[in-house]
């Protein structure tokens, strides 16, 4: 665990998700009990696989001489718990995605691109209360994101995304490898919505039948797509 989730980091500044140290992965074993992710604030160029953290499914570490883990830990456990078929999570702050955090707006289904991986809107989330910031942010931070998924009635593994108000996406799958490919999607998909706006600002959605078609041609029960 600690070397896939060690190689997933790394894959979000070759992709160009992050710049300095402002992302994370976690990946989850709920039958072993324990959740890895990386070190808050140590660079990509230094790390190495031995210093990913390892904790309980609370958060509690685990090891005598561990770093200590992402500031965000406390927002990847709240998701596992509530998100129980995923098993890896990622942050990054990658420009596109931000940009319509800061706008507080949906990243809405405007083509076949973004219906592949998202079936529909990937939401944002309300803004969090001066009180949710001052108590407990981090842990806050992941209980509007499953308030916004439950009060929209979205399968989180049919969106495997969404944008924090004013902060930034996180995207989840039931791989970390699966997981990392969503968040290099997200923020293709972001970009593309923002050109697709440029170019015609009275633009809607794609039709709920074109949505359908590729979402489920890849995820569906009779599913097609690739070599399965």
């Amino acid at each position: 665990m600690k070397q896939r989730v060690f190689e997933a980091n790394l894959t979000l500044p070759k992709e160009g998700l992050i710049k300095l140290t402002w992302g994370n992965v976690s990946e989850i074993n709920r039958k072993l009990g324990v959740i890895v992710i990386k070190p808050s604030g140590v660079s990509y160029d230094t790390m190495c696989a031995e210093e990913m953290v390892v904790t309980d499914l609370n958060g509690n570490l685990l090891e005598k001489e561990s770093l200590n883990p992402s500031s965000d830990l406390a927002t990847h456990v709240v998701l596992y718990k509530s998100f129980e078929k995923i098993g890896a999570i990622v942050h990054t702050h990658s420009t596109n995605a931000v940009k319509w955090a800061q706008a507080r707006r949906d990243i809405p289904a405007y083509g076949t691109t973004h219906a592949d991986t998202f079936y529909g809107s990937i939401p944002c989330t309300r803004q969090l209360t001066r009180e949710e910031i001052e108590s407990e942010y981090e842990k806050e931070t992941g209980k509007v994101i499953v308030e916004t998924f439950k009060k929209r009635n979205i399968e989180p593994l049919a969106c495997p995304a969404v944008i924090v108000y004013g902060h930034g996406p996180f995207t989840w799958g039931e791989t970390v490898e699966k997981a990392v490919q969503n968040s290099v999607i997200l923020d293709e998909v972001a970009s593309m919505a923002l050109g697709t706006e440029q170019l015609k600002p009275t633009i809607t959605a794609i039709d709920s039948y074109l949505l359908d078609k590729h979402y489920y041609r890849k995820h569906g029960v009779n599913a097609y797509y690739g070599q399965n």
